[in-house]
């Protein structure tokens, strides 16, 4: 006997009243009568969303490095008990590829490990090369990855006391136009105003962070498509780190300052422009993880609505993703369900009435 799993509600993004069904990890039709099949219900009323999307998250990081199986786990179940059913893992040391078999742990899509320069980064997070050695990596990283790189475009340069970029330019084409060609799209960690104006001429894909955008930039990335992660809670940081680099690097400190008090004006800027923007937490460095509904209400500070923020969570994420945004018959039966509509206010995905992982009830 088949077992199917049915719930009731207002089914987004349509906004239409449904019944839907859910078998074998899928959406499905609904069962023919006399089909033998256990029908069990398990939700009625309330709004149903395709799964949350953190877009910007590191399962198998913390701090100082790559974690062991079982704080990985912690960590997928925190971001599962926020609803957030399927991640991009922007950047990890960690073999993480053991959560694919675990039918109860959110689906990953992983960007391999960062690319960063020679004694440019956080200790133990990524590969630290030079220019020369970066189209190499990328290839490695875009055959390891679920079809993402993850490089590090600008980072503190301790001779120049402040952000400078990571890598020249020739060597951006060179390892961009490789990774399209391996099918691999390549997104950028950048806080400054420097490194941006390469990253974008090499048609780099997404930009994280993304705290020096210009209006010339902006536009160029609505343009060409970029999107951009703006990881807005992690962006709280930046007075922290301004005030732990005061006494050595002074012009960092105030850079970072600079780029913090301006934060707001320029990702709204980048939203009017209609540069495609997508919630991401940054979770697994500083930030503990399951803190992607308090980062899709972030998004509306940046002049997006409710429903363009809850979107830039989940259904609009899971198109970008490469992952079926909708609930139709034959998509991924993740889903959560919600007792108020979150497109009027988003701040109601942080209370899920049900959490549904491959068509099984987790929480």
């Amino acid at each position: 006997m088949t077992s199917v799993v049915r719930l009731t509600g207002v089914v987004l993004p349509s906004g239409v009243q449904q019944e839907l069904y859910l078998s074998g990890g899928l959406v499905i039709d609904r069962p023919a009568a006399g089909s033998g099949a256990d029908v069990t219900t398990v939700s009625e009323g309330g709004w149903i969303l395709p799964g949350l999307v953190d877009a910007h998250c590191h399962i198998g990081l913390d701090q100082h490095g790559a974690v062991d199986a079982e704080t990985q786990e912690q960590q997928a179940l925190q971001d599962r008990a926020a609803g957030a059913l399927l991640v991009r893992d922007a950047g990890s040391p960690a073999d993480t590829r053991w959560i694919d078999d675990r039918e109860d742990l959110p689906k990953i899509i992983r960007a391999g490990r960062h690319i960063a320069r020679s004694k440019r980064y956080i200790r133990n997070y990524g590969w630290e090369i030079e220019p020369a050695e970066l189209v190499a990596y990328v290839e490695q990283e875009a055959r390891r990855s679920d079809g993402w790189v993850k490089l590090v475009g600008d980072w503190i340069d301790r001779e120049a006391g402040d952000l400078t970029p990571c890598w020249p330019a020739e060597a951006l084409s060179a390892a961009i136009a490789r990774a399209h060609e391996l099918g691999a799209r390549v997104t950028a960690h950048v806080f400054g105003e420097h490194a941006m104006p390469d990253l974008l001429a090499a048609g780099i894909d997404c930009i994280e962070h993304g705290t020096g955008l210009s209006p010339d930039l902006i536009d160029l990335m609505a343009a060409n498509g970029t999107a951009l992660v703006p990881t807005l809670l992690q962006l709280e940081s930046f007075p922290t780190y301004a005030e732990q680099a005061e006494g050595k690097f002074p012009g960092y400190a105030a850079h970072m300052r600079d780029l913090y008090n301006r934060r707001i004006p320029t990702l709204q800027a980048a939203v009017e422009a209609g540069v495609p923007v997508f919630a991401g937490t940054d979770a697994g460095g500083v930030l503990s993880h399951g803190l992607v509904a308090a980062e899709v209400a972030q998004l509306t500070t940046i002049g997006m609505s409710s429903a363009q923020a809850v979107a830039a969570g989940s259904w609009a994420a899971r198109e970008w993703l490469g992952v079926p945004g909708d609930l139709a018959v034959g998509s991924p039966a993740d889903i959560v369900v919600y007792d108020a509509d979150p497109r009027r206010d988003a701040k109601v995905l942080a209370h899920p009435k049900r959490i549904i992982l491959r068509g099984r009830v987790v929480a």
